[in-house]
């Protein structure tokens, strides 16, 4: 619950209080999470490093693009609402978890 919480405060303090609104702070978020694959792969950070770095990074990467789509226009949303936001996002990652289950697109070969 912490990181959640957190998380999402860090994407509100970035787009709120920093004022960059929350496209630009969903944008940057999108570019930090970056970062760990990147440094994963050069091997300057370990797996389980860049997992949890990354990881962490989800949370307000997500809450501030989830906010821009549903605030109003007058926050600098696309003013989707709250609802459709996360009825549409619930549909479309259940989705892919069945796609990857039913694939198995996910799985190394080999493995169960």
């Amino acid at each position: 619950m912490t990181t959640f919480a957190l998380g999402t405060a860090v994407g509100d303090l970035t787009a709120v209080t920093f004022g960059w609104g929350y496209l630009l702070s969903g944008v940057i978020f999108g570019a930090v999470i970056a970062v760990p694959a990147l440094l994963y792969r050069t091997r300057t950070l370990n797996a389980v490093a860049a997992f949890w770095t990354a990881y962490v990074i989800t949370r307000p990467l997500g809450a501030s693009f989830a906010d821009w789509m549903g605030v109003s226009h007058e926050r600098g949303g696309l003013a989707l609402g709250t609802g459709p936001v996360t009825a549409a996002w619930a549909v479309l990652i259940v989705g892919l978890v069945t796609y990857l289950a039913v694939n198995r697109a996910d799985a190394e070969p080999g493995g169960r």
